[in-house]
Order: C-alpha cells, then structure tokens, then sequence
C-alpha cells in the first residue's frame, strides 16, 4: 500500500532542501529552502500527525547534533542515515533511530562489499536496517535504461547496477530500502517513472522512492505504477518546505485514505482466505 513519507535532511547543521545533484566537496549546493526551524520541529510535528517510517538524512559533517534532536522528538518514529557504519549504527539506535540507512559504506572501491554488508547486519540485526540504493541514470548498450548507485552524496556513481540480482544479495540482510533518484532531486519536475517502474519489478521489500515529487497527483500515480508497493517522499515541493505544489495536510489525507481502504478490504475479506484488495496493489 503506497503511503506518504516524511523526510528531514539536514545540511551544516539547518533543515534544509537541496538540489541532489549540486552537492559537491569543493561548493555550497544549490538550495531551494533553508527552514527557520530545526529537526526536531518537524521531527514533532511528524508525530502528531502520525506519519511513521520517515528518514533524516545527514548531508556531510556538523549535522549529528541536529539529528539527535529529531530522534530525541520522536524516539523510535524515524530512519536515520548518512555517514553510518558499523562503528555508529548501534549509537544512532540507542540515540531513538528505528532504523539506520546505510549507502557509501557499503560500496567502497565502487562496489558492493558483502563482508560490510553480513557484518552490518549481524550487528544491529537486519530488521534494522535499511540500504539507500540512491542512483544516477547511466548509459545502456541496450534499448533499456539503467541505473547505478550512487554514494558520497550522489556524486560517486558506482560500478552496481540496479538489478535484479542485486536485490536478491542484498534481500536477506535488511529491512528495507530508499533510494533517492539523484538526478531529479530537488527538481519539483516530476519522477523518473520509468525508474518506478524498474524498481516495482525488482523486490518484495518496502521501497522508498525520493526525487522529483511535485504533486498529490504523484501520489496517486505512484500507487498505480508501482501497483502499491512503493511509497513516496515529497520534499522541496512540500509547503513545509517553503513549497507551493503540495501541502503536507494533502499527504496526510492521502495516507489516511489509504489506511481506511485497507480496514475495510481487511474486513470484506474476513474468512475469505484470500488477499484483500488493497494487498493486491494499487
């Protein structure tokens, strides 16, 4: 069932809303909102309007603060990531994260290290964990588009490709994933649905989509096109975020929406035997 989720990334300390693919080592990225309140605002207004499995993201150094106060708002109501490794995972879980993400650590040398990967898990358990599989489009030798991971704030694109078999690897040692389409982040120019739809096909895992989301309308079509199994995250669009395409009341009502459609195939396919319309997607 797609559901809305909410987001905080941080930057130098401050909320903010950044253009994926202008975050660079050697510059300031292009920003399209610098929020008056800190993490932990919305991280509280996150809870009082009970939007679970939301993340905050720690672009780069002098953010670790700010998250701790979001976890501390909300314990246990939000996904943490950036920076993680083994040797913090277990801190920000004790800190209030539900869950931590990891992406540039799994992928040193621009490839998928399955010893970090079994290490990770064994530690802070997989139902813990969740991998950012945050991509760029790629060139293809062949009539399909392809994507690869991209770490280090999306500026290193690596040699993994999103596929089929790299889902099967990495399945059995987490949670879940959020993948930011690094490309369009930011944008409020519409999803790469074509990634959408190359990502519905891949695993049975939730999935958190990120990039380009401009509209309720997005949230509509995401529940067709990935027949209800992705859920969404609308950041620079939002008006909490200074935004003007969406509000975050709409988000609400549409999660709502879909949690009342549920109840009521749960309780038409009582003793049926079989699976509830809002299982079957869409």
């Amino acid at each position: 069932m797609t559901l809305f989720r909410p987001c905080i990334d941080l930057h130098d300390g401050r909320v903010k809303q950044i253009v994926g693919g202008t975050l660079r080592d050697d510059g300031m990225p292009r920003t399209n909102f610098v929020s008056e309140h800190g993490a932990a605002w919305y991280a509280d207004l996150y809870r009082r309007e009970g939007l679970t499995g939301g993340h905050v993201i720690l672009l780069g150094p002098g953010n670790d603060t700010a998250a701790r106060e979001a976890l501390a708002a909300w314990p246990g109501g939000l996904q943490v990531g950036g920076g993680v490794t083994s040797a913090n995972a277990q801190a920000w879980l004790d800190a209030g994260a539900s869950h931590v993400i990891v992406t540039s650590w799994l992928f040193p040398d621009n490839t998928l290290s399955r010893e970090r990967l079994r290490e990770l898990a064994a530690l802070i358990g997989p139902d813990k964990l969740v991998i950012d599989l945050s991509c760029r489009r790629v060139a293809s030798t062949t009539s399909s588009p392809r994507w690869n991971v991209a770490t280090n704030r999306w500026q290193t694109v690596t040699d993994v490709t999103l596929d089929k078999g790299l889902f099967e690897t990495l399945d059995p040692f987490c949670a879940e994933y959020l993948i930011h389409a690094a490309d369009v982040e930011g944008l409020r120019q519409g999803l790469d649905w074509e990634l959408v739809a190359h990502l519905a096909s891949l695993t049975d895992k939730p999935l958190t989509y990120a990039g380009g989301a401009s509209s309720r309308a997005d949230l509509e079509r995401m529940a067709r096109e990935s027949r209800g199994r992705m859920d969404l995250t609308i950041g620079s669009a939002l008006d909490i975020f200074g935004g003007r395409e969406v509000t975050l009341a709409e988000c609400i009502a549409f999660n709502r929406a879909r949690a009342q459609e549920r109840a009521r195939a749960e309780r038409g396919g009582e003793g049926a035997g079989g699976p509830s319309a809002a299982d079957a997607g869409g």
